[in-house]
């Protein structure tokens, strides 16, 4: 099908509820994709940081296969060996206790909520459920996960919200502690806010509330479900702030481009949610648990310190562009944001992709680069040659 074909029947039988770009994917390889009509694109986007091993990645395709030939489905009532294979391993690289499989970054934002507020029940009892959460942050598009997005134009809507969050500026620990109180359980937090605007907080700030946390036996909640599984350089992000997650959430890149995601606790929680009081029917999927065991064998630390100078080659590279277009760069590996002035980071975004630059927008003025962490020096300076050709001075 081409592309007119194809966007026929999307606006004939799909729910309008995404601006798409202009442009339907066919096939690709690495870095490099190809629209229907044959055009190729260095790809900066990974399906929103999904896509850890690119495209057509051929040991990821193959685990795939052949679990699927065995066993599709079969649900968690029943032992199957991706998932436990897979929880041994990541449990130990994210130096958490245990694990919990799901299938998204709310998802997983929301089994996170329920254990911090189980944990507090279940020791202070009622009244001590709120949750704290920074200014300018994303958690996901439940209703639940929603109000934990200190976005106000995210509290449209839908109402009633779930109550229970209030929201502190980030870097700034006179504003949460002007909303803590008697009734909070937990800090919840994104250590580079992605949506947001890709803003890494400040390392003192972060070890100042994981502090004050562990003080008042608060659960230092970490959403890692775009920060994490090597987009920063580490395994998780936090690892490079000095601090130790009561709970960390994990998604978009740990299957590689198939539904997966979930959370890990700490032994401090590690037997918070017992039988039948969490679940998911698709939680540990054996197809994605073993694509996700494949993204693990990438994951060594050769691997992580070539995405931290990728990270680095690609800010020095558009840092060399002086283009009077650029107000900033700022992030920590493969996940980096570009400041924009001088037009919209939209349009910017457009006239990248018509050149064959495909990039991603955040925040109010951030041009949002989550490239495959395989990405290679060639296909960067493939991507850095359309900027310079699109922003240069």
């Amino acid at each position: 099908m081409n592309f007119s074909e194809i966007k026929a029947l999307d606006e004939g039988y799909v729910l309008q509820t995404y601006g798409r770009n202009q442009v339907a994917i066919d096939h690709g390889c690495g870095a490099t994709l190809y629209d229907t009509e044959g055009k190729m694109y260095i790809d900066f986007t990974s399906g929103i940081g999904v896509c850890s091993l690119g495209y057509a990645n051929e040991a990821w395709a193959k685990a795939i296969y052949d679990q699927a030939m065995k066993v599709g489905h079969i649900s968690n009532l029943f032992y199957t060996e991706p998932y436990a294979k897979l929880a041994s391993r990541l449990v130990p690289a994210a130096g958490m206790a245990a694990a919990f499989f799901g299938n998204s970054g709310a998802e997983a934002n929301e089994g996170m909520i329920k254990t911090a507020r189980k944990y507090s029940y279940e020791k202070y009892g009622q009244g001590r459920a709120t949750i704290i959460t920074l200014k300018n942050s994303f958690h996901g598009r439940t209703i639940t996960t929603l109000k934990a997005t200190g976005q106000d134009h995210f509290h449209d809507y839908f109402f009633p919200f779930t109550e229970g969050f209030r929201y502190a500026v980030a870097n700034d620990m006179d504003s949460l502690l002007a909303v803590a109180g008697d009734d909070v359980c937990a800090v919840m937090m994104e250590l580079v806010q992605g949506e947001g605007g890709v803003n890494p907080l400040q390392q003192d700030y972060v070890q100042s509330v994981a502090k004050l946390c562990a003080e008042r036996d608060w659960l230092l909640l970490v959403d890692e479900v775009q920060t994490g599984v090597g987009r920063t350089g580490t395994m998780f992000a936090y690892q490079q702030f000095g601090i130790q997650p009561d709970v960390l959430t994990f998604a978009k890149g740990i299957a590689g481009g198939l539904p997966f995601g979930g959370f890990m606790t700490s032994e401090k929680c590690r037997n918070v949610l017992r039988a039948g009081d969490h679940g998911s029917t698709f939680g540990g999927n054996p197809m994605a648990a073993a694509a996700a065991n494949v993204v693990l064998d990438a994951l060594t630390p050769d691997f992580l310190r070539e995405v931290q100078e990728k990270g680095e080659y690609l800010r020095s590279g558009i840092a060399a562009l002086n283009s009077p277009y650029v107000s900033g760069i700022r992030g920590m590996g493969l996940m980096i944001g570009v400041g924009i002035q001088g037009m919209t980071h939209k349009e910017l975004k457009d006239r990248l992709m018509d050149k064959g630059l495909l990039c991603l927008i955040a925040g109010a003025d951030t041009l949002r680069l989550l490239p495959p962490l395989v990405i290679t020096r060639e296909e960067i300076d493939k991507g850095l040659a359309v900027m310079k050709e699109v922003m240069g001075a």
